[in-house]
C-alpha cells in the first residue's frame, strides 16, 4: 500500500498530479459496467463507502487534533467530493468519456483564470479552452443535454474542489484529511446512492468491482491530488489539469473502444502544450520558518 505520509522531496509535484489523472480517469472508465448494475449515484456511493474503509485502515482520522475552524472547510470539500463523482459518473452514463471530462474541466480552468496574478497567467487557460472545444467537436451531431448538464455540474464542483482541497492540504499531513472528509462525501451521496443500490442489480461481482475502484479513487487519485497541491499554486495546477480531457479520451479509447477524431487530436496537442507550459513557475513557497531574535528558536 501507498504510504502518503512521506513524500521524496525529489518528486516534482506535477508528476503526482498526471499519476492521480491518469487514476481517476481509469477509475471512471472502470466503473462503467458498475453503472449499470446500480446507477451513477449508486456506483458514487459505493465508492466513497469503500474509500472510507480504505482510508482508515491507513490513516486514522485525527478527530481530536480538530480545530473548530478547520471543520467547515473539511465539511464543504467531502460534500463537494461527492457530488463531483457523482455528477460526473451521470455525464460518462450519457456522454463519451473524453467528452465528459472537456465539459467539465471549464470549473478548474475559470479557478485557473481567475486565481492568477497575472495577465499573462490566462494565456495558457485560453489555449486550452480552444482545444477543449476542438475535444468537444459542439459542431457535429446532437449532445445529450442532461449529459452536458451534469458535465457542467461535476466541473463546478472540481473547481470548488481544487481550492478545499489546497486549504485542507495545507492544515493536514498527508492523506489524514481525506480520511475526514471521504466520509462526509459517502454521508452527503447516501439519500441518491443507496436507493440505487438497493433498486439496481447488485450481482455479486459489483462490490468487489466498487472496491477495487475505490482504492484508485478517491483513495490513490485523491491523495496525490493533495500531495501536488500542497507543493503548487492554483493556476499551475489548474491549468495542468488541462491535459486531463486527453486522458480521458485515451482512457475512453483503451478501455471503453472509443474512438476520437482527427479534430480532437488537435486538441489533445492544443492542452497539452497548455498544460506544459503552465508548469513553469508553478511551485508553491514553502512556509518560512521566522526565528525568534530572542531565543533563537522558530
Amino acid at each position: 500500500m501507498m504510504n502518503f505520509q512521506r513524500q521524496a522531496p525529489g518528486v516534482p509535484p506535477w508528476s503526482m498530479a498526471v499519476a492521480a489523472m491518469l487514476a481517476v480517469q481509469l477509475s471512471n472508465a472502470l466503473s462503467v459496467p458498475v453503472i449499470g448494475q446500480v446507477g451513477a449515484a449508486g456506483t458514487a456511493w459505493l465508492r466513497m463507502c469503500f474509500g472510507v474503509v480504505f482510508l482508515w485502515m491507513i490513516a486514522r482520522p485525527a478527530i481530536r487534533s480538530l480545530r473548530r475552524k478547520d471543520v467547515p472547510a473539511l465539511i464543504a470539500l467531502g460534500v463537494v467530493t461527492g457530488f463531483m463523482t457523482t455528477f460526473f459518473l451521470a455525464a460518462v452514463e450519457r456522454i463519451p468519456l473524453g467528452t465528459a471530462v472537456a465539459i467539465e474541466f471549464l470549473g478548474p480552468l475559470t479557478v485557473a483564470g481567475l486565481m492568477g496574478k497575472h495577465r499573462k497567467a490566462l494565456i495558457w487557460p485560453l489555449l486550452a479552452f480552444v482545444g477543449v472545444v476542438l475535444l468537444t467537436e459542439p459542431w457535429h451531431g446532437s449532445i445529450d443535454l442532461a449529459g452536458v448538464g451534469f458535465a457542467l455540474a461535476a466541473g463546478a464542483c472540481w473547481g470548488l474542489y481544487n481550492v478545499l482541497t489546497q486549504h485542507v492540504g495545507d492544515q493536514f499531513s498527508g492523506i489524514s484529511g481525506l480520511s475526514l472528509t471521504i466520509p462526509v462525501a459517502a454521508l452527503a451521496t447516501l439519500p441518491a446512492g443507496l436507493p440505487q443500490v438497493i433498486g439496481g442489480d447488485l450481482t455479486w461481482w459489483v462490490l468487489p468491482a466498487a472496491a477495487g475502484i475505490a482504492l484508485i479513487t478517491p483513495v490513490i487519485a485523491f491523495g496525490l491530488e493533495m500531495l501536488a497541491l500542497r507543493r503548487m499554486t492554483h493556476t499551475a495546477f489548474g491549468t495542468l489539469l488541462s491535459i486531463e480531457p486527453a486522458f480521458g479520451i485515451l482512457i475512453g479509447l483503451l478501455v471503453l473502444a472509443q474512438q476520437p477524431t482527427r479534430t480532437q487530436l488537435i486538441g489533445i496537442t492544443l492542452v497539452i502544450v497548455a498544460g506544459a507550459a503552465a508548469q513553469r513557475g508553478g511551485r508553491r513557497s514553502p512556509t518560512p520558518v521566522v526565528i525568534a531574535p530572542e531565543t533563537g528558536t522558530p
